[in-house]
């Protein structure tokens, strides 16, 4: 089983140790570890992912929250497999109601085999969505989208979500949120092609370069760093010289994105791709 722990808090010494010498005691394989000490928020991050024997989640989570309680740390232990089949979603928005209605829609037709447990958003514009398919809404923002992160992780933990999926969900999130659903759970749905159209207004960006190719990016959020090696998929359109900006823009808001966050969130739910080291690579022994 591919288990995958994080451990997030105020930055000390010694942290890290009693979770290693815990999971290796217990005979884990160690694939994956990373830690980071963020200075300037005084923040200590690890990311550990190993493999055990099936049996062995229930005592390792109750484990090593304990230890993420002596240590004041705040620790997750997850697993892909547990709920493989369906996974829980939470799809988090703010203004764009298109990505999401596709990702309902695909769900309730079956071409994504998950469930979405909440729809949280920092503006009350796609509540009428989670009410139309009978999904939990929940705002996090208040009367200027602000988001206070820690409710928002609250959220996500009191739904037992297995992968956030940011559906033009204008905010950016913290390191020390990103960090507490690290190991590929956060899933982002950018307007533009990745690496070379970044930013708020990557549709402007491209029409003033006087491209002719558009497109959307899906893929793992990954703290503090690019998302040149996090891609899960990326859709394109072609349009011809002299098309309209505002044509170019409502083809990619109501139609393009919708498709590539679609296709990228099957992608991560079926398991055909994971996220090691901060690479996205092909699944090997599917299933």
């Amino acid at each position: 089983m591919d288990i995958v722990v994080t451990a997030v808090g105020p930055d000390n010494v010694g942290l890290a140790d009693p979770i290693i010498h815990y999971v290796t005691g217990q005979g884990a394989n160690i694939a994956e570890i990373q830690m980071y000490d963020h200075d300037e928020a005084a923040l200590f991050a690890m990311l550990c992912r190993i493999q055990l024997p099936t049996e062995a989640f229930a005592p390792l989570k109750s484990a090593l929250e304990q230890i993420g309680r002596l240590k004041n740390l705040s620790v997750r232990v997850w697993s892909p497999e547990i709920r493989c089949q369906r996974p829980r979603l939470a799809v988090c928005v703010t203004y764009r109601p298109e990505p999401a209605l596709a990702l309902l829609r695909a769900i309730r037709d079956g071409h994504i085999r998950a469930d979405v447990a909440v729809m949280i958003g920092n503006r009350p514009a796609c509540r009428g969505i989670a009410e139309q398919f009978g999904v939990d809404w929940q705002l996090a923002g208040d009367d200027a989208g602000r988001v206070n992160e820690e409710h928002l992780v609250d959220l996500l933990d009191q739904y037992e979500v297995d992968y956030v999926v940011l559906a033009r969900y204008m905010r950016v999130l913290p390191p020390a949120a990103c960090w507490k659903y690290a190991g590929g759970r956060i899933i982002n749905l950018h307007h533009g092609l990745l690496p070379s159209f970044p930013g708020l207004r990557p549709y402007h960006d491209a029409f003033a370069g006087r491209m002719l190719t558009y497109g959307a990016t899906c893929h793992f959020i990954v703290p503090e760093l690019d998302a040149g090696n996090q891609i899960i998929y990326q859709s394109t359109f072609t349009v011809p010289p002299g098309f309209k900006l505002d044509d170019v823009v409502r083809i990619g808001q109501e139609d393009n994105e919708p498709r590539c966050l679609v296709e990228g969130v099957r992608r991560v739910v079926d398991r055909e791709v994971q996220l090691h080291f901060h690479r996205v690579v092909a699944r090997t022994g599917r299933g």
